[in-house]
């Protein structure tokens, strides 16, 4: 029981560079779905040179978010065999099969990686063709040239491009659902103040996945050691043991 002891009243669950990007990237996926879908309900406007500019924004925060996550610790985003396994006991629990009790997750639910690793899917989906279709379009930087590849070839990125977005326009929907539930409104509030609250992080983490600083400091990724799990440094946010 010692875990439970010196957890604070605020645990950080969100330091400033994430909300950050998570509120900019909302903004520039905003930007591309309204610019992208609306000509083609029949919105006229110029949206061309708001669609690019917001890809290029979006490829922007993604390199970001890229170098930010590694030196924060890649691995509370690692799916492991234990989450596997209790998602299979849940399954099993909710078509009244007898199972064993499933147990809490560290830091990340299974299903908040799941929608990571779809995000990101997606993201390199849409930015790597939308980097492509730029050829096509005149900007500041370059004279538009829509014969560097066979129409062949644009016409697979135009498919890879559109299946992208939709996918985006489904899981925004479904993000913004779950956000919006009355029981999962604690995890909002966590991406626009940065914390949650003792009760909350007793009640549905499991401590010894995800270790907190007693004083609610936050700090670099767990190191892990030689035959143990990863232990936190000083200050560390949270760690996972394995």
């Amino acid at each position: 029981m010692q875990m439970y002891e010196g957890v604070p009243e605020r645990v950080v669950r969100h330091p400033l560079a994430s909300r950050i990007f998570h509120w900019a990237m909302a903004a520039a996926m905003f930007a591309l779905l309204l610019t992208g879908f609306l000509p083609i309900l029949g919105v006229q406007f110029s949206w061309v040179t708001a669609h690019w500019i917001s890809g290029v924004v979006l490829t922007g925060l993604v390199l970001f978010h890229i170098v930010h996550s590694t030196w924060m610790g890649l691995d509370t985003m690692w799916i492991t065999r234990r989450e596997i396994q209790d998602a299979y006991y849940r399954v099993r629990r909710l078509l009244g099969k007898e199972a064993p009790e499933p147990g809490k997750p560290g830091k990340y639910p299974l299903e908040n990686k799941l929608f990571h690793h779809a995000t990101a899917l997606f993201s390199l989906g849409v930015i790597g063709t939308g980097l492509l279709m730029m050829v096509r379009v005149d900007t500041p930087f370059w004279v538009r040239n829509p014969y560097l590849l066979p129409d062949a070839t644009w016409g697979v990125i135009y498919v890879i491009h559109g299946v992208s977005a939709v996918a985006f326009v489904t899981m925004i929907m479904a993000h913004i659902y779950f956000a919006a539930r009355p029981e999962k409104r604690w995890i909002t509030w966590s991406m626009i103040r940065g914390w949650i609250s003792r009760r909350h992080y007793l009640q549905h983490h499991d401590p010894e996945l995800w270790r907190v600083d007693p004083e609610g400091r936050r700090g670099r990724r767990p190191v892990a050691r030689s035959g143990l799990g990863p232990v936190s440094r000083p200050g560390t946010a949270g760690g996972r043991k394995r």
